[in-house]
């Protein structure tokens, strides 16, 4: 498995994990919880953003990983 394959599941996964959170939070009925998860997913949200700005530089920089 290559880096930018890696980066890519990484992000993958994350999305995931913040999917689970957007869930979650729905569901709770404690506005204090509510906020706390929302506040977590929004900071995951930032993660993933830059991820794919890393994953795009990748690609740029070196050609091969496009598309992996």
């Amino acid at each position: 498995m290559t880096v930018a394959s890696q980066v890519k599941q990484c992000q993958f996964t994350l999305q995931g994990i913040e999917q689970g959170l957007l869930n979650l939070s729905t569901r709770i009925q404690e506005d204090e919880a509510c906020k706390i998860l929302n506040e977590a997913r929004d900071t995951l949200n930032e993660v993933i953003i830059d991820l794919g700005k890393r994953v795009e530089l990748m690609e740029i920089e070196e050609p091969q990983y496009k598309g992996l």
